[in-house]
């Protein structure tokens, strides 16, 4: 089902809410949230959490749409079309490896696939929320950039996911593994600039 969230309800508790359930959710999980600890941690009744989300399912993808939403208009908000490629390239890769990283975007993540056979919606929420923004504003990019002769792209879907999988090298099997969950800055650099540098080899401008 659709989750509604842009026709939900809202109120002047309606923030208070979904921050209180984010903290809950991120600290228990989806399947260990409960009402009454979102009630406690929100400062709100039980009766105020129902009348704006009937079901806790409800509650979670309002919870990851607005966090991912903001990040990614954040993200967004400070992208130069017009910057070169290279500099465009190295602040999506920085940008993709910090949420990615981030305590939020790894504990959503774990929440998504552990709850995916039962509610598959949650993890196609999670992605159309963040990850699916942040891919169609590079096939934007990559479009106007090949447009430019600065790359040159037949397939412009194909290359936003290629360099989306680049970005994910090494970092992300070590944290889905459970072999690290923090990186540091020399880390995510090495990767960022791998990404970008494998990513012209392919598609700049000769």
């Amino acid at each position: 089902m659709a989750d509604g969230s842009d026709q939900r309800k809202r109120g002047r508790k309606f923030d208070q809410v979904r921050d209180g359930a984010r903290e809950v959710f991120l600290s228990a999980g989806f399947e260990g949230a409960n009402v009454d600890d979102i009630a406690r941690v929100a400062g709100v009744s039980k009766a105020t959490i129902y009348s704006y989300f009937p079901d806790k399912r409800l509650m979670f993808m309002e919870v990851v749409r607005f966090e991912c939403q903001r990040q990614s208009d954040s993200a967004i908000a400070a992208i130069d079309m017009a910057a070169p490629v290279r500099d465009l390239l190295l602040y999506a890769a920085r940008t993709m490896l910090a949420f990615m990283t981030s305590d939020f975007g790894q504990r959503i993540f774990r929440i998504c696939v552990a709850e995916s056979e039962r509610f598959p919606e949650l993890a196609q929420n999670f992605y159309d929320s963040g990850p699916a923004v942040v891919r169609n504003r590079l096939t934007e990019f990559f479009a106007e950039a090949t447009a430019r002769g600065d790359l040159v792209i037949d397939d412009l879907d194909l290359a936003a996911d290629q360099f989306h999988a680049l970005c994910k090298a090494d970092i992300f099997d070590r944290m889905v593994f459970a072999q690290s969950q923090t990186f540091t800055p020399a880390e995510m650099t090495r990767v960022a600039e791998g990404a970008v540098a494998t990513f012209l080899a392919r598609y700049g401008a000769r």
